[in-house]
This record gives structure tokens, sequence and C-alpha cells, in this order.
């Protein structure tokens, strides 16, 4: 194929020898589930460590790159190998998917000013070098974030060495100084479940065992945190994100997007600390998988309201790095009303959920569409498979209880460690949002 590179061009590109050592195991074709290339572009997806493959796409002519793990560097080494996969012939022709192709398009430089023609080269020229890195920046950051871990951890000790019958931790400052050193430290994340933690001490019986396990997660997070560099990629995408590792929306949507029909199932809202944040469940029609859009608003704003319940649109979404689930909307057209969806068994729903919890065990929110009927007590789900406790307030459990007279239930649902939350009731003609809200005002049935 004309334009094709030389291995010492691969090599030019690469920000070390280290990272062509990374890349070479990548480089065989039985790791990519897809490639394809033509005359400006080469594209794949390749399995990495977590569940779902990563994307990536080479603009060879323009030498720009982009794939959806949560390297720092660029060209990472996903990148690497596929150029390499390319230069050996192991990459076949084809036309590119319509959202490498966009992105290709987009990526591309703005023409020069000068009119005249440029002399057409048969082969590029070796790329230059990359940039430094700024590295002083990131070490800063990394030092800082080092030190606020280091102070989570000789916390935790301090309580369990006390015990949680301490006077201490009745008091809200033992809690809101810590968070305050989190937040000091860009672990902001973690900051917010320390504040969560305080605002369960003394509410309810079984307090003591609620904040135990929540303190054994932050400890788990600090450790994970803390062993970063040693973390594979897809574990240490997640563990960042976790502890409030930042990702500017720039780059999320300079990412390959992932085009489908989205339909809008579900949404959550909740306050934490003094900002309200809506969640909403997004689902995939042709490829069946969940994306989350969060939103936020503090003080007298509003919410964003551009995603109602029961609706759905061909177009773009942009995935975070880390848990998969966090999503950027992109292009939006054809919007029309949701068709009802696939729903699982109990049984179903919770096995997917529990294999992504035991890989993430600080996840506290999934989704799932499940078919089961009300139990007797209405404070149940249940079904042939089993039944599971229901998370809801007054209002939802009445909905509920006047559809179940009807039969069993679709409903979309959030799960979280106390049980299954309800968010949307699927009916024959129409949906109803019964999700939780944080603004009074907000209308729930669509």
């Amino acid at each position: 194929m004309d334009g094709r590179w030389e291995l010492e061009q691969v090599h030019a590109i690469a920000p070390s020898a280290r990272a062509i050592e990374a890349a070479e195991p990548l480089a065989a074709p039985g790791q990519w589930l897809t490639t394809g290339c033509d005359d400006r572009l080469v594209w794949g997806r390749v399995r990495g460590g977590r569940a779902e493959p990563y994307d990536v796409a080479v603009h060879h002519v323009d030498v720009v790159t982009t794939c959806t793990c949560a390297s720092r560097q660029r060209p990472c080494k996903h990148a690497l190998a596929l150029l390499l996969a390319w230069v050996r012939g192991d990459v076949p022709t084809a036309p590119p998917p319509a959202s490498v192709a966009r992105w290709g398009a987009a990526s591309r430089p703005p023409p020069e000013s000068d009119d005249r023609p440029a002399a057409p080269d048969p082969r590029p020229s070796p790329p230059a070098p990359p940039a430094p890195i700024d590295r002083h920046t990131r070490d800063d950051r990394i030092a800082r974030l080092r030190e606020g871990l280091v102070a989570l951890e000789q916390w935790l000790d301090d309580r369990l060495r006390l015990g949680l019958a301490d006077p201490s931790v009745a008091r809200y400052a033992t809690w809101d100084d810590l968070a305050a050193r989190l937040v000091d430290a860009r672990a902001g994340a973690l900051a917010n479940r320390v504040r969560r933690v305080a605002g369960l001490v003394g509410v309810g019986d079984d307090w003591h065992a609620a904040v135990l396990e929540e303190l054994g997660l932050l400890h788990l997070l600090a450790n994970a945190a803390l062993r970063l560099p040693d973390l594979p990629d897809h574990l240490a995408d997640a563990v960042g994100l976790a502890t409030g590792w930042q990702v500017r929306q720039a780059d999320v949507l300079a990412g390959v997007p992932e085009t489908d029909r989205w339909h809008v199932l579900g949404r959550s809202d909740t306050r934490e600390d003094r900002i309200e944040v809506r969640r909403c469940w997004l689902r995939g029609e042709r490829t069946g998988r969940w994306a989350m859009v969060l939103s936020f608003a503090a003080y007298q704003q509003a919410l964003d309201r551009s995603l109602p319940v029961g609706t759905s649109f061909e177009g773009d979404l942009h995935r975070y790095p880390g848990d998969g689930l966090r999503v950027l909307v992109g292009r939006r057209v054809g919007e029309s009303a949701a068709s009802r969806p696939e729903a699982r068994t109990l049984a179903a729903a919770l096995d997917e959920i529990g294999r992504a919890v035991a890989q993430e065990p600080w996840l506290d929110r999934l989704p799932a569409t499940v078919r089961a009927s009300l139990a007797a007590d209405g404070r149940a789900l249940t079904d042939g498979s089993g039944s599971v406790r229901l998370v809801a307030d007054d209002r939802a459990l009445r909905v509920l209880t006047v559809a179940a007279t009807e039969g069993p239930l679709t409903l979309t649902v959030e799960w979280v460690p106390a049980g299954l939350r309800p968010l949307t009731l699927h009916l024959a003609d129409r949906v109803v949002d019964i999700g939780p809200t944080a603004d009074p005002s907000f209308v729930a049935a669509a």
C-alpha cells in the first residue's frame, strides 16, 4: 500500500525505547479483534486488561493518534502496536468505519495559506520526536496526591485503633478536616466518600457496620492509588477516576466515538454535599452497552434536562477512561421515542452486576432492565430466579403497586448496595419516570 511507513518511522515517534518494548507483544495479529487501513488511517480494537477492548486509530499522514485507554503517554503502546502491525503487513486494507473517518477528518490540520500546490511526497519522512513531557507538573500533582493518601491511611489506622465508639467519630469536624486535606491533594472523589460516611454515623441501629464497610473501601482505594504505577492500565484508569483524577472533556471528546441509537432508560438524582447530581442511564440499541451521563447543579442552578427518559437518538458517545460507563454526548441526530427495552431476569442482571463489582469493589451504582413481579409486601422484586429488596420512596412504591395489578413489571433499576432502586416503569404505551429526585419541583411522570 502506498505511504506505508518503515519500522524506523514507528520507532521515531515512540516516546522511549521502553514504549516500543511494551507495544511489541500487542502487535501480534491475535491480540486484535478488528483492524483496517487506507491511504490515511489505520484503526483497530485491541484486547486490554479490562473487559471492554480499546479503540485505537492513527492518522499516518498527519501523524495523529487516539486511543480509549487512559495512558497519559502519547502515542500510547496500543497506537504503537497498531503501527507495528501495519508496517509488517498484518493490517488489511478496508474502508474506515464512520466514526474513525469523522475523527480522521477532524484531526487533520487546516491547509496552509500558500496557494501553490505542494510537491507530492511518495513516502512520508520520519516524524520529528514529540515535544518533551512537562514532567514537573505531573510529578508535583502525583506528590500532592500521595501526601493526601498517606494522611488518609494514617487517619484510618487511628479510627480502627480507637474504635468507632470514640467520641470524635460523632463530630463532623473529624471527617470534614480529612475531606479538606483530600481536596487539597486533588482527591476530590475520596473527599466526597469521606463526607458520605460522616452522614452515616449514628443513623440506624446498624450504623457501625455501614461505616466500617465504607472505611474498608476507603482503605482499598487508598492502597490501590498508592500503587498506581504498578497497576494494569484498565485498573489504573478506574482507580484514578475513583480517587478524583480529573480528565479534560477535550481529551475525552478527542477519542474515537461510539456510534449507536441510544435509548435514555433511566434518571437518578442525588444531593452530594451542596451539589445536586443527575445520572442519566443510556443503552445502545445495537451494542447493548450501558452509558452514564453525569450533570451537576449548585445552589439555584437547574440540572440538565436535555436527555428526558423515554427518548432515543442516533449519535456518538465518548467514553471516559477507567470505569467504561461515564460518557460525554457528542453528535445527536434523529431523536424519537425509545422502544420498549429488552428485559432480563433478576438472576441474569445481578450476575452481570456481580462481575462488575468483583472487578471494581468501590462501584456503588450500576443499571439494569429487569422483568419481575412485586412481592406481596410491596418491598421486593421477585421472579422465578429469586427476589431482591427494593430501595424506593413512597411515591415510587405507590406507582409500582398500582402497575403490579396488571402483572409482571418491566423496570429499569439502579443497583445500590442496599438493593434495587426503581428508576423507570416501562408500560406498553408510555414510560413513567419514578427515579429519586433532589429537586422537589421535578415532574416525574412522562
